[in-house]
């Protein structure tokens, strides 16, 4: 899978399954998406509910292969662990990463060549209109066990060298 920013100078390599589909409506994302999508000429980040989709991957299984240079850190407080990256040739939104252990990257759905579809919507009681959200896939307020359980079986997955 590839996934590439708007003009094509930036470009990351996922390889395998990825664990997880997810449409994120959380304050923080929204925020984020509204603070990327307001730089000059960005991609859309959100999606047209507001909420902004995500296919996550293990770390260990994603690179960037093309551009790495023109790649920027956007964090929302100075002390947060969460890094929402940015190709600053077009400032499309492209992954984010975390200074901590956590072991998955959440993609920008957009910007993969052949997107796999979301598979859930996660805290929708931050949805500034819970009225818009589809009802396509399962949709849960905040994280689904299916979402820890997710996340929790590809660590382990990691960690024996699946």
């Amino acid at each position: 899978m590839i996934a590439r920013c708007a003009c094509g100078s930036v470009e990351y390599e996922a390889t395998g399954d990825p664990i997880l589909g997810v449409a994120c409506y959380c304050d923080d994302c929204q925020e984020g998406a509204r603070r990327i999508e307001a730089l000059p000429g960005a991609p859309p980040v959100r999606d047209p509910d507001g909420g902004v989709s995500y296919i996550l991957y293990r770390k260990d299984r994603f690179r960037c292969t093309k551009g790495g240079d023109r790649l920027q850190s956007h964090k929302m407080r100075p002390k947060t662990d969460t890094n929402r990256v940015v190709a600053s040739c077009c400032n499309s939104a492209m992954a984010m990463t975390f200074d901590d252990s956590k072991h998955w990257v959440p993609v920008i759905r957009a910007r993969l060549s052949d997107p796999p579809p979301v598979d859930m919507r996660i805290c929708t009681k931050f949805a500034a209109d819970a009225a818009a959200i589809p009802r396509d896939v399962p949709a849960y307020p905040g994280f689904s066990v299916r979402f820890i359980w997710k996340l929790l079986g590809s660590r382990l997955a990691m960690l024996f060298g699946r």
